[in-house]
């Protein structure tokens, strides 16, 4: 069922990217990482899969620094899910990218760790490298958590490989 649910995210992405490539470039991120990284108890921690959709002509230069919206999610192992839409910021020296952002975002337990509540903010810190032409392989760290607004706030940390294509 997990594969089921996986497969049909990555074709509606894909299906959404060639209905809207008429408006210019997109960048398309798949990643797989480990959900709850530091779990205390080791009884949280699993697997995570996620997409995650950019689009590169929607960048806003300012004084901090280059900044574009981005939109995606995840679901874990234990069927927990993530959607979240944020922005953020890139960074460049050379090949190397820097890629701080934040995004607030739905959350659903399934099966897995109860955060608190559904309303979840996603802090990330991600550094890429530029691999190909148009193409990036990079590693992020991410806090998930709901600012304490739940009715508990034990938090999640997350580590991912992404690969991201511009198209």
């Amino acid at each position: 069922m997990k594969f089921k649910l996986l497969l049909l995210l990555l074709i509606s992405a894909f299906t959404f990217n060639f209905v809207i490539a008429d408006q210019g470039e997109n960048d398309i991120s798949i990643y797989t990482g480990t959900f709850d990284v530091i779990d205390k108890e080791g009884d949280d921690q699993t697997t995570l899969f996620g997409i995650e959709h950019k689009n590169p002509n929607l960048f806003r230069d300012t004084f901090l620094g280059k900044f574009k919206p981005v939109t995606g999610g995840f679901m874990t192992g234990d069927s927990s899910i993530y959607l979240y839409t944020g922005v953020e910021a890139q960074y460049g020296i050379g090949p190397l990218k820097i890629l701080p952002s934040f995004a607030p975002g739905y959350y659903e337990k399934g099966d897995g760790k109860d955060l608190g509540g559904v309303l979840e903010f996603k802090s990330e810190l991600k550094v890429g490298l530029d691999i190909f032409e148009n193409s990036k392989l990079s590693y992020s760290y991410s806090h998930i958590s709901n600012n304490d607004w739940g009715d508990t706030n034990p938090g999640t940390d997350n580590q991912q490989i992404t690969f991201s294509k511009n198209f």
